[in-house]
């Protein structure tokens, strides 16, 4: 008899928490989001039975369809995924329903209300409701204010909402959406979700950190020089020309994603592992954090626009040549800017945001570079030894890799860097769960630990303010540069990091 091998690695896993019976509920059903993240994440849940048998997903939009075609529509879309378990389908979608509704109409939000009772008897969901906002951005007030007046939120308990981003296009305009938001639910029933926090390298920042002694006692302005946060894209704006003109680079990406990358890299420990401790240290870094040059904001931040580029076998379209986009726009599709935080962990380290449309590969990742040993006592391979740096990458191959000083084979002492990687995917023997699966299942569960607190929101907006006015106000002094597409930015943007002597990481 052949001894099967296990992998050590793997021992324990998927041993999750189970979510109570429930209803989800999502407004915007017809949308690009529900078909492409959310019914697919949520068929995950069921195929790891993670959802109990008394669950059911009911879709909302305005569109008149019945629940066959809500179905027939989700099994188009998830075409691949059924035939690799089509008996998994078959249960799933007997939880499937659709309700036409419209936020803005009393009489749908009555209705609304008599469908989930007979929802909650037929599959037993005991009034647990997660209200899920797939909607624009301009009805998220409106839409917690009418499932309020319905009644639907009263049980604090047992009913939720879930906001997707962008929570506000500035700091008036989110601190009124909480106002409108916090008077409609208690705190701990919003949910304000950020795909990037479901990912595994994301949440590993705080196991890295705060589970390992090497990692720990070096992770401040003492051994770190500087620190890179990347968000990079390889698509243009696609069909999203819309939405992306109102809001660019800036709204769309930094405000929300890579702050709250930054926020894990550089928050204190917390003094448990529960959700209010940790969002706790979040906002206090947000609320530390400032832009390099407050007196002269243009001077620390670069914007810049993909134009034409591929070449004569697969051409690119440039940004302004785009199906709905203003011929002369100056929206920007990629950002850069340097950030301090003023506390005794980070005081003088500079940070590097950028994120961009377009760009050669696609990847996030937080890049911490240390500093130089004090004094070279061996040749280097190169022009001098490479500084150590840890790469933590969020996608799309989830892992780490470690950069260090090696010997060199031969009879010399000379050195060179050599990398150290680790792999989620090769290291478990399993890929990680796609973002949405993993928050979805705790917005259900009612774990915040992943979601961001109204003050978190509002300290982001505070911080990118000054960016935010010049780019309305005074658009000259924040020009828009151009750049090839499949390119890494525009020349601007390297010389916002050559004024420091270094250069952004081209992987």
């Amino acid at each position: 008899m052949t001894a099967s091998l296990t992998n050590p690695l793997r021992v324990g896993l998927r041993q999750e928490r189970v979510i109570s019976p429930q209803c989800l509920v999502i407004f915007g059903a017809s949308g690009d989001l529900t078909h492409r993240k959310l019914i697919p994440a949520l068929f995950e849940l069921f195929r790891q039975r993670r959802l109990p048998s008394e669950f059911a997903i009911l879709g909302c939009a305005r569109r008149p369809w019945s629940d066959a075609e809500f179905r027939s529509k989700m099994e188009k879309s998830l075409a691949v995924e059924i035939a690799a378990d089509p008996e998994a389908w078959k249960t799933f979608c007997d939880g499937l329903f659709y309700e036409p509704v419209d936020l803005q109409i009393d009489e749908d939000l009555v209705r609304l209300g008599k469908r989930l009772e007979q929802i909650d008897r037929l599959r037993a969901t005991r009034s647990n409701r997660t209200f899920y906002m797939s909607v624009s951005p301009n009805f998220y007030g409106s839409g917690c204010r009418a499932l309020a007046a319905a009644g639907l939120l009263a049980d604090s308990k047992r009913s939720r909402v879930v906001i997707e981003k962008p929570f506000g296009r500035d700091f008036a305009s989110a601190q009124d959406l909480n106002r409108i938001v916090n008077n409609c639910a208690k705190e701990n029933q919003i949910f304000r979700i950020d795909h990037y926090l479901g990912k595994e390298t994301v949440q590993n920042i705080l196991v890295l950190r705060f589970a390992n002694t090497i990692f720990e006692p070096i992770w401040n302005r003492n051994y770190i020089s500087s620190v890179q946060i990347t968000a990079a894209e390889t698509v243009g704006v696609e069909e999203r020309a819309g939405y992306y003109e109102s809001a660019g680079a800036l709204r769309d990406m930094v405000q929300n994603h890579l702050t709250q990358m930054l926020a894990l890299t550089a928050m204190e420990p917390p003094g448990r592992y529960e959700p209010e401790s940790i969002r706790n240290e979040k906002a206090k870094v947000l609320q530390a954090a400032r832009l390099a040059n407050e007196a002269e904001p243009w001077k620390c931040c670069v914007r810049g626009q993909y134009g034409p580029g591929g070449n004569s076998a697969d051409p690119l379209t440039g940004y302004r040549q785009e199906p709905g986009v203003d011929p002369n726009s100056t929206t920007e599709t990629y950002v850069s800017m340097k950030l301090f935080i003023d506390n005794w962990r980070w005081q003088g380290v500079p940070f590097y945001l950028r994120t961009g449309k377009r760009m050669p590969k696609r990847l996030s990742e937080v890049v911490l570079t240390f500093r130089e040993a004090p004094v070279h006592l061996f040749d280097s391979a190169g022009a001098g030894p490479t500084a150590n740096q840890l790469i933590l990458r969020i996608q799309p191959n989830e892992g780490a890799d470690f950069r260090f000083e090696v010997k060199a084979p031969g009879s010399g002492m000379r050195s060179r860097p050599v990398d150290m990687d680790f792999s989620y995917d090769e290291s478990f023997g399993e890929p990680s769960d796609e973002g949405y699966v993993r928050l979805l299942a705790d917005a259900m569960l009612g774990d915040p630990t992943l979601f961001t607190r109204s003050d978190e929101v509002e300290a982001a907006w505070r911080l990118y303010t000054p960016l935010v006015e010049l780019i309305e106000q005074q658009p000259w002094q924040l020009p828009v540069y151009p750049y090839e597409a499949r390119t890494w930015g525009p020349a601007a943007a390297d010389s916002l990091l050559a004024r420091d002597g270094l250069l952004w990481r081209r992987p």
